[in-house]
C-alpha cells in the first residue's frame, strides 16, 4: 500500500461478548455491562482523537443479536465514537488485509483462517488481494459454552462439537478446495494458542498439523478438563475457550483437508487500521467497490456523474447539520448517485426499490452495514412517495440531502446535459426556496409539473418547498448582494 503502521501503545480487555448471547439470540445484561465498562475505558484513552482517526467495528455477535441495535446506542455513547457493524465477508476481507501486511509478496496463494468468538472467517488470496471470502457461524466462545459447559471435556462432547463445526464448514468446502492454496495461515488467538501449546508440549515444531491436533484432542479428552491436562504454554485467559477453538480447528483440518497451518501476525484490528489509513491515501476500498459494482451492472456512468455533480452542488449551497454530518452526507450522495440505477438490471419497473435492495444486501467491501443502509435510503427515496423513507429521516440534514438527490434525479430524467443557467436552493430546515430560470421553466412544462408534484410530496412531510422562477441574472445577482 505504500505505507507502514507501527504501534506506539495498545490497550486490550477480554470481554467475550458472544458468551452472553442466549438461545433467544439476545445479549444478557452481564455481557453488556462488561462491554460498556471496557468501552468507557477505551473512550477515555481516545478522547483527544478526532473522529476521522478512529474506527470501531462490531462483528458476528452484533450481527445476529436481536437487541444489538439497542446495545449499540449505549456502546457508542460509552466509547464516544460511532461503531460500525460489518458483514461477515467484510470482516474476512479486513482480516486478510491485516494478515497480508506481515507476509512476503511472493505470489503464493494463501488460505487465511481466523477462528473468532462467534464466527470463523476463511479467505483465499494472493499478496494483498483476497479472491474467495466466507464467514461461517462457528466460534470458540459459543462452542466452548454449548459443548463443554463448566469446562468438562468428554469424548462424546468433543466428537459432537467437531461434527457440528464440520456441518457448517462443508457449505464452503467446494468453493475453497476447488480454488486451492499453497499454504495455510491461522490468525488471531485460537490459532496462536493452539500453535504455542503444540510446540510447548513437544507435539510438533513447525506449526499446526492434523497429527498434533489429534494428539492434543486425545490428551484433553483423557484428562476430562483443561486444568487437569497439564498443558504447558496455555495462557490463563485462553482456558475458557480453548476446547471450543480446538474442536473447530480439528473440523477445519478434516473438512478442508488441511495438512499444515502456520500462525500469522496481524488480523482484524490491523486490517481495520490499514483500511482507515487507505481512505486518506486515495485507496478507499469503498470507492473501489462502487466502481466495480458500476461495471458489473453496466450502470450509465454519464448519468451517474450528472446526478452526483448536481445533487452535491445543491447540497453545498445549504448549510444544514454539523461539518461532520455534512461531509458524511456528501459522500453518501456521491455513492447513491453512482448506484441509484443498479436495480434496472432486474426490472425498470420500480427499479429504485430493486436498487435499494441490492445496495442494502450486496457485499460491498469497505462499507459498514450502517453506511449501506444510509446509501440505500437515498436510493429508495430518489423518486415516488416520501412516506416509504420518512421514518429514516431523523435529522434535518438527512431530509435536505434527500431533497437535493430527488431534485437532481427529477431534473435529469431526460438523461441529457442541462443548459440551465440559473438555479439556486436555499433555506431550511422546514422551508426551502428553489429558484430556477423563468425562461427555462417556460420551455420545459413537463419539468414544472414534476417540480410542483415534488413540492406537494414534501408538504405531506411538513416541509415547504417553494418554486420561484427568476429572470436571467437574478440568482447570481442576489448571490453577489448577499456576499457583499
Amino acid at each position: 500500500m505504500g505505507f507502514q503502521i507501527y504501534p506506539l501503545d495498545s490497550l486490550k480487555e477480554v470481554v467475550r461478548l458472544a458468551g452472553g448471547l442466549g438461545p433467544d439470540k439476545r445479549l444478557d445484561a452481564a455481557s453488556q455491562s462488561r462491554a460498556i465498562l471496557a468501552l468507557q475505558r477505551f473512550g477515555e484513552r481516545l478522547r483527544s482523537f478526532s473522529p476521522d482517526r478512529v474506527r470501531a467495528v462490531a462483528t458476528n455477535t452484533l450481527r445476529i443479536a436481536k437487541n444489538g441495535q439497542e446495545f449499540l446506542r449505549t456502546a457508542e455513547a460509552a466509547l464516544g465514537f460511532p461503531i460500525e457493524i460489518i458483514a461477515g465477508r467484510e470482516e474476512a476481507r479486513l482480516i486478510y488485509s491485516g494478515v497480508a501486511q506481515s507476509l512476503p509478496r511472493d505470489g503464493k496463494k494463501r488460505l487465511v483462517i481466523d477462528i473468532g468468538g462467534g464466527s470463523t472467517e476463511f479467505v483465499i488470496g494472493r499478496d494483498d488481494v483476497p479472491e474467495v471470502l466466507e464467514s461461517v457461524y462457528v466460534g470458540c466462545v459459543r462452542f466452548s459454552r454449548d459443548y463443554f459447559p463448566g469446562g468438562a471435556i468428554g469424548r462424546p462432547a468433543m466428537k459432537a462439537a467437531i461434527l457440528a463445526a464440520r456441518e457448517e464448514i462443508q457449505v464452503i468446502r467446494k468453493a475453497f478446495v476447488s480454488a486451492g492454496w499453497d499454504e495455510v495461515i491461522g490468525s488471531s488467538g485460537t490459532a496462536k494458542a493452539i500453535s504455542e501449546v503444540i510446540e510447548a508440549n513437544g507435539l510438533g515444531a513447525d506449526g499446526i498439523t492434523a497429527e498434533a491436533l489429534d494428539a492434543l484432542v486425545g490428551r484433553l479428552v483423557r484428562a476430562g478438563r483443561i486444568e487437569d491436562a497439564g498443558l504447558a504454554g496455555l495462557k490463563p485467559d485462553r482456558i475458557p475457550v480453548f476446547a471450543g477453538g480446538l474442536a473447530i480447528m480439528s473440523a477445519i483440518f478434516e473438512e478442508l483437508g488441511v495438512i499444515r497451518m502456520h500462525h500469522g501476525e496481524g488480523a482484524l484490528r490491523l486490517g481495520v487500521l490499514y483500511d482507515l489509513v487507505g481512505r486518506t491515501q486515495h485507496e478507499d476500498m469503498r470507492r473501489i467497490s462502487v466502481e466495480q459494482a458500476m461495471r458489473r451492472y453496466a450502470i450509465d456512468i454519464a448519468q451517474s456523474q450528472r446526478i452526483s455533480l448536481f445533487a452535491i452542488n445543491l447540497w453545498k449551497r445549504l448549510k444544514i447539520g454539523s461539518d461532520e454530518e455534512r461531509e458524511q452526507l456528501e459522500q453518501h450522495l456521491l455513492w447513491a448517485a453512482c448506484l441509484h440505477e443498479i436495480g434496472v438490471s432486474i426490472s425498470h419497473n420500480s427499479f429504485h426499490k430493486h436498487s435499494a435492495y441490492i445496495v442494502t444486501h450486496a457485499d460491498l467491501p469497505g462499507f459498514s452495514r450502517r453506511e449501506q443502509q444510509a446509501v440505500a435510503m437515498l436510493v429508495l427515496g430518489q423518486r415516488g412517495k416520501l412516506s416509504k423513507i420518512q421514518l429514516q429521516l431523523v435529522s434535518p440534514a438527512q431530509r435536505a440531502a434527500v431533497m437535493c438527490f430527488r431534485l437532481a434525479c427529477l431534473l435529469y430524467r431526460r438523461r441529457l446535459d442541462l443548459e440551465l443557467p440559473e438555479i439556486d436552493l436555499s433555506g431550511g430546515p422546514t422551508r426551502f426556496r428553489l429558484e430556477i430560470s423563468g425562461p427555462w421553466l417556460e420551455a420545459h412544462p413537463l419539468t414544472v409539473f414534476g417540480l410542483q408534484h415534488e413540492a406537494a410530496e414534501w408538504a405531506k412531510c411538513g416541509i415547504d418547498l417553494q418554486l420561484h422562477p427568476v429572470q436571467e441574472g437574478g440568482v447570481s445577482a442576489r448571490r453577489s448582494a448577499a456576499g457583499a
